[in-house]
């Protein structure tokens, strides 16, 4: 799967915008967006919205390539029920894989949707 700053650096030739540019127009560091094509460092959620604005993506198709976890979203949902705190320990403890996840949750049934 290509990286997500290597996507984020072929939208962005693709749409023959320099790096100077594009981080212009993000009201950002030339230097920031290479670290971002680098995979040095990740834009925050409006540094996320801009780009993909910028560069005709969708936040999703942008994300669907970034690496991290989405750990304040997990803290946020084992807070708000422990539950979620202990199913997230009981995927680390029996070594659930990636694959594992996404095939679970393709075969899960929708909510209220046919």
């Amino acid at each position: 799967m290509e990286t997500f700053g290597a996507y984020i650096r072929f939208l962005r030739e693709k749409k023959d915008i320099s790096l100077r540019e594009l981080a212009r127009r993000l009201r950002a560091s030339a230097a920031f967006v290479s670290d971002i094509e680098l995979g040095r460092r990740y834009p925050s959620e409006d540094v996320l919205r801009h780009l993909a604005e910028e560069l005709g993506a969708t936040v999703e198709e942008l994300m669907k390539r970034d690496p991290r976890p989405p750990v304040e979203e997990m803290k946020r949902l084992a807070e708000s029920n422990p539950a979620f705190g202990l199913a997230f320990r009981t995927l680390l403890d029996k070594e659930v894989s990636a694959d594992d996840l996404l095939e679970l949750a393709k075969n899960r049934p929708t909510r209220g949707k046919p």
